[in-house]
């Protein structure tokens, strides 16, 4: 499969693991689009960027931590309590993305 399909197939369903809870907790309409291109976006970060190659299963879950710091420091001037949640799912989510291209030979 194309490298660019596959890359855009892991960012759509990782970005509707994500939002799914959020549109079930009937969350803003903007944060939620927010956090799914963030999601979208981070497959095609991680897998270009030339970091932490030897320590892949590492890659995807500090790459998505550190991009992640900005847009929980919007959301902890609105809620405090939400700051671990998006953290949790970043580290989460972003070494699912690691593992993902790893194994598909991407990364």
């Amino acid at each position: 499969m194309n490298e660019l399909l596959l890359t855009s197939l892991v960012g759509i369903i990782i970005g509707f693991i994500d939002i799914a809870p959020m549109i079930k907790m009937k969350l803003d309409k903007y944060a939620i689009l927010s956090a799914f291109t963030f999601y979208f976006f981070m497959p095609f970060i991680i897998y270009n960027l030339d970091f932490l190659n030897n320590l892949w299963w590492l890659k995807g879950g500090l790459i998505t931590f550190i991009l992640s710091i900005p847009t929980t420091i919007l959301i902890s001037k609105a809620d405090k309590k939400g700051c671990i949640p998006v953290f949790i799912m970043s580290i989460v989510l972003g070494t699912i993305i690691g593992i993902i291209g790893h194994f598909s030979g991407i990364m």
